[in-house]
């Protein structure tokens, strides 16, 4: 009986160990224009960048230029952010003759001309982390 409870807990104790650890990732955009709308953030892979639904994501109120987002249990590996400022709230990018209306950016800061790169904006997601992305 001894050897069995002991073989029990010892099962219990290795598939605690084989749970993936997750992280909390938490993001701050510290300078929108206005409380107008609501701050949107897309939490991507490789894979769903510009493509399809984010891993996670979240919208947000303003308030005094901050908005301030925390996504968890975030599995280790490569991710980029997109954030936009919505300002009409139909959680979607708006155009006007062909370029962005809304100020948006991602993580990583590089914006060149044409739709974001995930290559510009990935990072690797180790630990807990926080970060900022400007607008």
């Amino acid at each position: 009986m001894k050897t069995f409870i002991t073989t029990i807990a010892l099962f219990i104790s290795l598939l605690s160990f084989a749970q993936e650890t997750t992280h909390t990732l938490k993001v701050t955009v510290p300078n929108a224009t206005s409380d107008k709308g609501e701050m949107v953030f897309a939490l991507n892979t490789k894979e769903t960048f510009m493509v399809a639904a984010p891993v996670q994501s979240a919208a947000v109120k303003i308030e005094d230029g901050v908005a301030t987002v925390t996504f968890e249990n975030v599995a280790p590996g490569e991710y980029a952010i997109i954030v936009l400022h919505d300002l009409n709230g139909n959680q979607r990018m708006d155009f006007k003759d062909g370029m962005p209306a809304e100020n948006y950016n991602v993580s990583g800061g590089q914006m060149s001309f044409g739709p974001p790169v995930f290559g510009d904006a990935k990072f690797t997601l180790k630990e807990d982390t926080e970060m900022s992305i400007r607008l």
